[in-house]
């Protein structure tokens, strides 16, 4: 009888094995399922890394928001700032540092995983605006003093007509708009008083007797600059304060609630909150039952399995193969079903936009589909191991290795070794064609017949922190980004003892003369040396010798390739040959003929001399021979454009019929303007600008001049012109 129900129990055991075994199966994909989900969907770092991958930050600033699909809104939005549009453009990464937009990102990463996690009940998606508040109103006064320094002061033939262009320009100062000129007139005590009453209209009430005498000072010396410095920061700020108030209240306080907004535009959060109750299932419910139906499935098939303990480990190692293999096709049938896209961004964004969030949704999609690849390879590979080890197990001394297998694996090893042997050198020791600023075919070509991508201003960048920057990138990484042309511009700091120095010779009061010298001191203290800056070197100042050590070593470290730079000097030739020697590049430098006219020697030659870094000067010409002035060899166009359809191929300095043509191609509007840059560094509108320009003046363009490299493809054009040439 016992013998009849243990035979019993054995049968019903073996039919139920069948069942545990896909129970087994089905858990195991299950849990490499939503541990795939935790680590990825529902793991910060996985979208923080994502976004790294797809530098989407950098995107942001260098194509959505200059695409020129974008234009009109993001010119609306900066038109109510108290600064003009490019003050903000070009400083954009000072007024919204990538470092606070990430923070700001990886905080709403956080709280939304977290959601899905279930560790809130409630999603609410908020911005710290203050950063960018702060940043906004410091670059308002930073642009203001820049503003003040650099208009010039123009006579008036009477009182009143002075007044008149004195609230004229402290209109324009409050706009944010410089002033045309400033007017200049011998003011009695009582016509200053006068002015400066007219003057202090435009500053904040209760800041006007705080201010009264130093503008009075000032006016009655017949001062405006000094007056406008004094009164424009108040100004200005004021404008600052209104516009930050306006944001403030627009999303209710420094604090952005992002979530509030969202919620109210046709419920955009609905797919996250759905998400959300499919991840709390899962975690809550789904995971937990499959983690304990999956170790009692596994038990089952292990105790009821047959006596031998291999036999039973084979069983569970094939369970652990076939969860693999479900995975992995589950896998391949997500990667099947969104090979359209992840999202379907709406026909109203920008292309730009539209790419970047395609391109980080596919990345997403890969980061996923790649993890649970992985989970399953890790699966079958527990599996196989398994398979293998009761295989083995059960084979016992039976397992042998005949001698001939040894003899092919030997021979096999051999001649993998002495293939290896002879072809090894060869690969080694093959010859890559000659290159010359990147390409073969450029080798043989006239210095002035190739194309060079220039970089205009190139030591004023968000890198180095200048205000106004018209690169981001620092002088290495625009080398390395194809630049083979750096417009510099080199100065001397002029010091407060300088300074004060002109001050004695001025029609200034002694007392404004102490006020001057006390600004100076404060906001622009001596800094000796020479020094690559930008108009103002308070506004952003780097190292000449240190630049030109830099460039050196970029020389050096890329033996193939020339380098030009076209100085704009307000240095004098042997202050610049000293600062050249001592940066310790008098082995590289590249004398020109004398003579403009005769044919330059080719990019090969001047390779092979090591003569390597041509220099020109915009003022000087000489004495160093290698020192020669750009205008005596090259010609250019005009360079004020104000907007896209402004440019033109017109003459400007250098004449027409020169031998080296430098191309302007960017945009100024009062500083440059980051949004055009999206319009202009277009492959196709440098390759038209290029070739419109070559047509009517008859030579090849040299230098493409552009601000921005790292927006648009100015690059490619380049490259373009060079393979057509």
């Amino acid at each position: 009888m016992e013998e009849r129900a243990s035979g019993q129990r054995s049968r019903r055991l073996r039919r139920l094995r069948p069942v545990a075994w896909v129970v087994a199966v089905l858990c195991v994909a299950v849990l490499a399922t939503t541990a795939t989900a935790r680590g990825t969907v529902l793991s910060p770092g996985f979208h923080q890394g994502v976004l790294k991958d797809q530098h989407a930050y950098d995107r942001l600033y260098n194509e959505v928001l200059v695409d020129p699909q974008s234009l009109p809104v993001a010119r609306d939005l900066l038109g109510r700032l108290p600064v003009p549009e490019a003050a903000v453009t070009s400083n954009l990464k000072i007024v919204l540092p990538p470092e606070t937009l990430r923070a700001m990102a990886d905080r709403q990463i956080e709280e939304v995983t977290g959601y899905l996690r279930g560790e809130h009940d409630t999603l609410r998606l908020t911005a710290d605006l203050r950063p960018v508040l702060t940043n906004v109103g410091d670059l308002a006064q930073t642009y203001f003093g820049d503003l003040v320094a650099s208009v010039q002061r123009q006579p008036e033939p009477d009182f009143p007509a002075f007044l008149t262009d004195l609230n004229s320009a402290a209109r324009s100062v409050t706009t944010g708009e410089p002033p045309t000129g400033l007017p200049a007139l011998e003011l009695s005590r009582e016509q200053a008083v006068t002015a400066a009453r007219a003057l202090l209209q435009v500053v904040p009430e209760d800041r006007r007797d705080a201010l009264r005498p130093e503008v009075e000072v000032a006016m009655e010396s017949g001062d405006v600059a000094s007056a406008l410095a004094a009164v424009g920061p108040e100004a200005v700020s004021d404008r600052t304060r209104l516009a930050t108030e306006q944001l403030r209240t627009t999303v209710g306080g420094d604090t952005w609630d992002i979530t509030a907004d969202l919620d109210t535009s046709q419920d955009a959060l609905a797919p996250l909150h759905r998400a959300r109750s499919v991840t709390h299932l899962a975690q809550e419910v789904v995971e937990p039952i499959a983690a304990l139906l999956g170790v009692a499935a596994l038990a089952f098939l292990w105790f009821s399995g047959p006596r031998a303990p291999a036999r039973r480990l084979m069983g569970l190692g094939w369970a652990l193969a076939a969860g693999g293999l479900l995975t992995g096709l589950a896998a391949l049938f997500a990667r099947a079903a969104t090979d359209d896209g992840v999202i379907t961004a709406p026909a109203s964004w920008p292309q730009s936009l539209a790419r970047l969030v395609d391109d980080v949704g596919n990345a997403a999609l890969d980061g996923i589909i790649g993890t649970a690849t992985a989970t399953a390879y890790i699966l079958l590979a527990a599996g196989a191991l398994l398979v293998t080890v009761s295989w083995v197990w059960q084979a016992g001394p039976a397992l042998t290795v005949s001698p001939r297998r040894v003899q092919v694996l030997a021979v096999g090893v051999a001649g993998a070794a002495l293939g290896g042997v002879v072809l090894a050198p060869l690969a080694v020791g093959r010859s890559e064609p000659r290159a010359c600023q990147g390409s073969a075919r450029l080798c043989d070509r006239p210095y002035d017949e190739i194309a060079q991508l220039t970089s205009h201003n190139a030591m004023s960048t968000t890198a180095d922190q200048f205000i106004g920057p018209l690169q981001d990138p620092g002088i290495t990484a625009q080398l390395n980004d194809g630049v083979r042309a750096l417009q510099i511009d080199t100065y001397t700091w002029e010091g407060p003892e300088q300074i004060a120095e002109r001050l004695k010779g001025s029609d200034f009061s002694p007392r404004l003369q102490g006020q001057i010298k006390a600004a100076i001191n404060k906001f622009n203290p001596p800094r000796d040396g020479l020094w690559l800056c930008h108009s103002v070197c308070r506004a952003g100042a780097i190292g000449l010798v240190p630049t030109l050590r830099e460039t050196g070593d970029w020389l050096r470290a890329h033996p193939t390739d020339v380098v030009t730079l076209i100085v704009q000097d307000a240095v004098g030739a042997d202050d610049t040959a000293a600062a050249f020697e001592e940066a310790g590049l008098t082995d590289l430098l590249f004398t020109p003929d004398p003579d403009p006219d005769e044919p330059w020697p080719e990019l090969g030659d001047m390779i092979d001399s090591g003569r390597r870094l041509v220099v020109f000067a915009e003022r000087e010409d000489g004495p160093q021979p290698w020192y020669r002035n750009f205008y005596r060899y090259g010609m250019e166009t005009p360079f004020a454009f104000r907007s896209p359809a402004d440019m033109t191929c017109a003459p400007h300095r250098g004449g027409e019929d020169k031998r080296l043509f430098l191309l302007n191609h960017f945009i100024t509007i009062d500083g440059g303007s980051r949004l055009d840059a999206g319009t202009v560094n277009r492959r196709e509108a440098v390759l038209d600008r290029v070739h419109d320009c070559e047509r009517q003046r008859g030579r090849p363009v040299n230098f493409v001049a552009v601000d921005y490299l790292n927006i648009g493809d100015a690059r490619g054009a380049v490259d373009a012109l060079n393979a057509e040439r």
